[in-house]
């Protein structure tokens, strides 16, 4: 168990060639957000584009599409039907599938509403998927209710659970959870074949051979959305080309580090996830010297 360092995300962030194009920094599918949570869309959608990815496709309930394109000029959208419960509808399945085959990563999860359907959904999507992908949040709590496929998965997988998503996906305690987070999130990251961010105070990063532990952050970024910046930095890194382990490294220590950053200027209180989002310029700044 190592301690996270600038100079590790410094040696693992993408390079940019001089002659470099949006089709080279590579291109990422964002699935996310639902009727009552759009702005998951827009947090996870804005933050990995400040992270430097080429190009972003955003899938979303098309309820919600005026109100993030509106706040996301940048990204390429895939509106599809809304399910029932206002999410995305399970009939967009294979368009969306298709539309991963020309991605380098996929996130999902952010804002999608816990329901049968978002349940069925990622379900389907995460079995059939052949591109590295980040599932956070309601992706998380609907693969509690079918945790194996897990292990016969086509592609390289991260979650980024908090102490209580990861109590669902193992049915220990909170507690327990938090009284032993590093062996319960290397033990999780070896049985499953994946790699475990679990998010708080010193959040650990596991591939169940190596684990990190982040320095960067504070309790002003304990508020709703700032998960959903997190999983917009990991994701753009894995699609520019970045393996999912090193990436979910650097993506926390970077979200962290642009969390301090607000927090000094604007107080632990005030802060809010957006302020992360408008302090990664000037982290990516600080790590580009």
């Amino acid at each position: 168990m190592k301690t996270l360092t600038q100079d590790f995300v410094k040696e693992n962030l993408p390079k940019r060639p001089i002659d470099a194009n949006k089709g080279t920094m590579g291109t990422l599918l964002n699935i996310s957000g639902s009727y009552s949570m759009a702005g998951a869309c827009v947090l996870s959608s804005l933050s990995a584009l400040k992270s430097g990815v080429g190009l972003l496709k955003v899938a979303l309930p098309q309820s919600i599409y005026p109100i993030v394109a509106s706040s996301v000029f940048e990204a390429v959208y895939l509106p599809v039907k809304d399910s029932d419960s206002g999410t995305v509808d399970i009939t967009s399945l294979d368009f969306l599938l298709d539309n991963s085959k020309s991605c380098s990563a996929v996130v999902i999860g952010c804002g999608l509403k816990m329901c049968d359907e978002t349940t069925h959904f990622v379900r389907e999507f995460v079995m059939a998927n052949i591109k590295p992908i980040l599932i956070d949040a309601d992706g998380i709590n609907a693969l509690s209710r079918n945790i194996n496929i897990l292990k016969s998965v086509n592609s390289d997988v991260v979650l980024t659970p908090h102490p209580k998503e990861m109590s669902r996906l193992t049915s220990l305690s909170v507690e327990y959870i938090q009284e032993n987070r590093v062996e319960v999130a290397e033990k999780f990251a070896k049985e499953y074949g994946v790699t475990v961010v679990l998010k708080g105070k010193d959040t650990v990063v596991t591939n169940g051979e190596n684990t990190f532990i982040n320095p960067t952050g504070n309790v002003g970024m304990a508020k709703g959305g700032s998960g959903d910046v997190l999983s917009g930095i990991i994701g753009s890194l894995i699609a520019q080309g970045v393996g999912v382990f090193e990436a979910s490294c650097c993506g926390v220590f970077i979200h962290g580090m642009s969390g301090d950053l607000a927090a000094k200027e604007l107080s632990k209180t005030s802060m809010l996830p957006s302020d992360i989002v408008s302090f990664l310029p000037q982290v990516f700044k600080e790590l580009e010297k």
